[in-house]
């Protein structure tokens, strides 16, 4: 672990070393819209003063987020804690070194096909629809999607016959030296959520890049999307970092998470 990587986290972890921070961080991150000072002074049960000097500490390693309106200073959850910190126990414990995937022995994964197009298509309006899954407003037709995918890297998953879900790369850049560095996609059906669909595509999407010889393997996914971001942590990949308001998504600027993952055969 790198000196400044030791130093962030070290920094975390001691602002959160103090109950009545935890407790004001537990409060602000659960409740569904923003809360004033005020309420949170009358919820913590300690004097305004105290409350502002706690959030102040807070807001100053970024996990909370504050906007004042006239005399009244609201305070929202940053979304990246939700990644940042689990990130950071795992780094510090050395969980980050390796995958520990292993895929469903009910799903079953091949190359997809041009019979799959309708049902992939029809899976990722279901991501689209869920929002949290991508900036895509719309399904993308099949030419567009053929255009941009790796075709040795579209994988197709079924349970009991049925398409579950489906995977595939695209090519980072078109230039000579990323040629190696592809980012992923991963898009489990509604009927199959919890079924060990997305880690056994995952599992084979990453396997797959390996022996083709992609070197790098992304993922941007949502701060917001909390299971997909733990099941990429265990196929190996890292949190690089935080994108803050990289895009617009219906009109509200939005934060995502890269995420890396180095082949183990290069």
């Amino acid at each position: 672990m790198l000196t400044e990587e030791a130093a962030t986290y070290a920094s975390w972890f001691a602002t959160l070393s103090d109950p009545t921070r935890v407790r004001l961080l537990h409060l602000v991150a659960t409740s569904p819209t923003p809360v004033t000072v005020g309420e949170l002074t009358t919820l913590l049960g300690v004097s305004q003063s105290t409350c502002s000097h706690h959030i102040r500490k807070l807001a100053e390693v970024g996990f909370v987020h504050l906007d004042r309106e006239g005399t009244t200073t609201r305070v929202t959850v940053n979304p990246a804690c939700c990644t940042g910190l689990p990130h950071a126990a795992d780094a510090v414990m050395g969980a980050l070194t390796s995958g520990t995937l292993k895929p469903s022995k009910d799903v079953t994964i091949r190359p997809m096909t041009n019979e799959d197009w309708p049902e992939v298509r029809r899976i990722y309006g279901e991501g689209i629809a869920a929002g949290n899954a991508t900036f895509e407003t719309e399904v993308p037709s099949r030419r567009t999607l053929e255009a941009k995918w790796l075709p040795a890297h579209r994988w197709t998953a079924e349970v009991d016959g049925k398409i579950a879900g489906w995977a595939a790369a695209t090519p980072v850049s078109p230039r000579e030296c990323y040629r190696g560095v592809a980012e992923t996609s991963i898009y489990v059906s509604d009927a199959h959520q919890g079924r060990g669909v997305g880690k056994t595509l995952l599992h084979h999407q990453v396997t797959a890049a390996d022996v083709a010889g992609l070197w790098t393997l992304q993922a941007v996914i949502f701060p917001e999307n909390r299971t997909s971001i733990a099941l990429h942590h265990k196929a190996g990949f890292r949190t690089v970092g935080l994108r803050e308001r990289i895009a617009q998504h219906h009109g509200t600027w939005r934060d995502t998470v890269l995420l890396e993952r180095r082949s183990t055969r290069t």
